[in-house]
């Protein structure tokens, strides 16, 4: 499916003149981002945007690769049976008015189209596709009222157009990498499984992230998940998991939500991860972007005793070990830290400590074999700290062999740094406990991969 990511060419049918219109907007993001050959096509209008029209996509010269179908719902059989006799490879389709407001009959319609042609289509009733490598865009969202992340290697599936879109806003002003991004709405073509199958082979992929209101076919799904995760962790966070989530998935996408336990089930089985939640779905998968730990034992380093306690807690809470330093170790701490200071785990480095401290101790306990994961609790807020002190974490994450996540809860100025430390994918998380949840369900796909 790399023409829907990748396209050479790109047909928008329903493009507009007109500033709010979403065939504007997703005209828009294309000409200003993208690098192939573009068409806009309008049966009443000679330009758009300042690029001469055409009236149908049969009048382009030339191969299509992808086609962006923004006109009423009424108006798409006809245009999808013009997109196959163009041939065209690939289409998305963002109109709405289908199976989602009880249109079974037209969604039908279009599906008969699809399988005559075999054509492959994202939607209807979606955002379409983002793509952070080629800028391929189809999102209707300004990018001045909705960031595009930058080029990372997260990917996003999400049969909700408003969840994606809002997430993406976020991971950008987090500076959170993302590879690509996956509305697919009613999926009356390509669903869940074909993606999952699609982003494991993916090579600016690392993690696959998914949110799911429903499943076209169980098995199949299962069988794409466990092969992916072969490969890459799966994280997926389910919509509809009580009765009342459930009645408003089938007004969303027109789709059944299923019991909860038989999902909760089948993620178990199929080794992908469950989130609870939009914010912990993005901690796990931020937390995947380290390298996988060899055990589960942290060392927890700190410059306030407090949020120490919280991590040490947190830990043992979570299944995992408190590291204990090697006596080389020990002595080499001890000779960096003031003479009250005591070397334990948490290796609180107290109040006092500087960036050339940090630095050396990241550097002790790095090569320790006794500790498997690193949580580095970093309160910017002490006087001693300068921004050099990011520079020495991000250059120490891109030696190390061992995972590290960091803990720096602050304002603007903190998280100003925590930005920077993400832009090297390097997670960073405002509490103890999260930063040590990312870590358990790193040591969790991990120790799966062993099995």
């Amino acid at each position: 499916m790399d023409f829907f990511f990748k396209p050479k060419s790109v047909a928008v049918i329903g493009a507009s003149r007109k500033p709010g219109k979403i065939g504007y907007a997703v005209f828009r993001n294309f000409y200003e981002n993208y690098k192939g050959r573009l068409y806009p096509v309008n049966v009443n209008a000679e330009k758009v945007q300042g690029v001469p029209a055409f009236k149908s996509i049969l009048d382009v010269p030339g191969s299509i690769d992808l086609a962006v179908i923004v006109t009423p719902a009424e108006t798409v059989p006809r245009i999808l049976i013009e997109c196959g006799e163009k041939k065209v490879k690939g289409v998305v389709i963002i109109s709405s008015g289908f199976s989602e407001v009880g249109n079974k009959a037209l969604e039908e319609r279009i599906r008969d189209i699809i399988d005559h042609y075999g054509m492959r289509v994202i939607g209807p009733n979606c955002l379409g596709v983002f793509d952070a490598y080629s800028n391929a865009d189809t999102l209707f969202l300004p990018s001045e009222k909705l960031g595009r992340p930058r080029k990372g290697s997260i990917s996003f599936i999400s049969q909700s157009g408003a969840v994606g879109s809002i997430v993406l806003d976020w991971m950008s002003g987090k500076g959170y990498g993302v590879s690509k991004f996956v509305s697919y709405g009613n999926a009356v073509d390509v669903n869940e499984t074909d993606l999952i199958n699609y982003l494991a082979q993916d090579k600016t992929t690392k993690v696959i992230c998914a949110y799911l209101e429903g499943v076209k076919n169980g098995k199949k799904f299962m069988n794409a998940v466990r092969r992916a995760v072969k490969k890459k962790p799966v994280i997926v966070l389910k919509g509809g998991r009580t009765e009342a989530g459930s009645k408003a998935v089938a007004s969303h996408t027109g789709s059944m939500a299923g019991s909860d336990r038989v999902y909760d089930a089948a993620f178990k089985q199929s080794g992908a991860i469950r989130a609870g939640s939009m914010v912990e779905m993005f901690d796990y998968a931020r937390a995947m972007m380290q390298p996988l730990p060899k055990g589960n034992k942290v060392q927890v380093i700190t410059n306030g005793g407090g949020f120490g306690v919280l991590a040490a807690d947190q830990v043992v809470l979570k299944g995992l070990k408190l590291a204990e330093l090697s006596k080389k170790s020990r002595e080499q701490v001890k000779a960096i830290l003031p003479k009250y200071a005591g070397v334990h785990n948490p290796l609180d480095l107290v109040g006092d400590a500087d960036d050339e401290r940090f630095k050396n101790a990241l550097k002790i306990v790095g090569k320790d074999k006794n500790v498997d994961m690193i949580l580095l609790i970093l309160l910017y807020q002490t006087a001693p700290l300068t921004p050099c002190v990011t520079d020495h974490v991000i250059n120490f994450a891109k030696k190390s062999k061992k995972p590290l996540v960091v803990c720096s809860p602050g304002g603007p100025y903190t998280q100003l740094q925590a930005k920077k430390l993400e832009e090297n994918d390097i997670p960073v998380f405002d509490t103890p406990a999260t930063a040590v949840n990312a870590l358990a369900a790193l040591h969790s796909y991990a120790e799966a991969l062993k099995e």
